[in-house]
């Protein structure tokens, strides 16, 4: 993330450009080029050369309406917070042997000393930096800087897609953590977007033995079948009520979804909120209650890039095949757009290009 302190860049590496291109959000729904002076260091942060970024669906929120719940793009902001590269150069304490590598960033900065950090709950951190979150900077750019140690190495075996779309995978580990998802789990899905299927392939990893998924779209239900699900359920006709899994993950935001998902749930089943939705629905509570279903949000993630990583490096996750949409960095409001497009799941900006 970009800081006012004074750049302190090893000696190693090579030379480095004075300037950087960007893309930004002026204003709701206006993005525009501008050339920036490159991104300053803290004496721990290495800075990482964009080689891709996945588009999120918070980045068109953004772009669409210029909010998302208490958080305003009331000043310029660049958008971007699923990303990969390659350290370009590093700060004064972190070692100069960074240099060169291939890396996939988690796109954040907690403050590390409050009571959530010191509990291990760092994305809980209240005074937490997030790229592409107002007032953070993020990486629809040429280059960024991140703390030395939430920039991960990854393999040659690992593409620049594949890494930059660890970060939506991350959302998809933790909210199966959250769901205690192990060997033999029966679990229902909400959602047959990017989310919803990096979700079913999440919990095919942990072991599940059975993965429902809903969406009124047949394509992306056929789609998740290939690629993660074993049943899927079309939301206009079939019903997921009492299929009693063990949990249901919700990937689409939809009251209805969210409704009959809880209904679908065993006596101690867990239900995991991760899509965005209106900030206020109605619920089962009586079902809930009566059958003591445990519910919870899930809030960005903590700890899951090495997991990620290894998921993906022993083929075990395919992130690539999420791929539709592909686009050189002045092509940012393109790529904002292309979810809406038939057969779009995932558009990916290339700031080298």
């Amino acid at each position: 993330m970009t800081t006012p302190s004074t750049q302190t860049l090893s000696a190693e590496g090579p030379v480095l450009p004075q300037t950087m291109r960007a893309n930004i959000l002026k204003s709701q729904g206006d993005m525009a080029m501008e050339t920036l002076p490159l991104p300053q260091l803290d004496a721990d942060q290495v800075l990482v050369q964009v080689a891709a970024v996945g588009v999120c669906g918070s980045d068109v929120h953004y772009y669409e309406h210029g909010r998302i719940g208490p958080y305003v793009v009331d000043h310029p902001l660049i958008l971007g917070h699923e990303l990969s590269g390659r350290i370009a150069a590093v700060g004064s304490a972190v070692d100069p042997a960074r240099i060169g590598q291939r890396v996939a960033v988690e796109p954040q900065r907690p403050c590390r000393t409050c009571k959530q950090c010191k509990a291990g709950r760092y994305n809980l951190c209240p005074d937490i930096e997030f790229y592409a979150t107002p007032p953070i900077d993020g990486a629809f750019a040429e280059y960024v800087t991140i703390q030395s140690d939430f920039a991960y190495d990854i393999p040659d075996s690992v593409s620049d897609e594949a890494a930059a779309l660890i970060e939506p995978l991350s959302v998809g580990l933790w909210a199966c953590e959250r769901a205690e998802i192990k060997p033999g789990s029966r679990v229902l899905i909400a959602g047959a977007g990017p989310i919803g299927i990096i979700a079913a392939q999440a919990a095919r990893a942990f072991g599940a033995a059975e993965i429902y998924i809903s969406d009124i779209a047949e394509d992306r239900l056929a789609f998740a079948l290939e690629h993660g699900a074993t049943h899927a359920l079309n939301a206009r006709t079939d019903t997921a009520e009492g299929l009693d899994v063990d949990a249901f993950i919700d990937a689409s935001g939809a009251p209805q979804a969210v409704r009959s998902g809880i209904k679908a749930v065993a006596p101690a089943g867990r239900v995991i909120l991760v899509g965005l939705g209106a900030d206020d629905v109605e619920l089962p509570v009586s079902y809930i209650q009566n059958r003591e279903i445990w519910l919870s949000g899930v809030f960005r993630y903590t700890n899951t890039w090495p997991l990620a990583i290894q998921l993906i490096a022993d083929g075990k996750v395919d992130l690539d095949i999420l791929v539709t949409g592909k686009f050189a960095l002045a092509e940012s409001e393109q790529a904002l757009k292309a979810g809406k497009q038939p057969g779009q799941l995932k558009a990916v900006v290339y700031p080298g290009r």
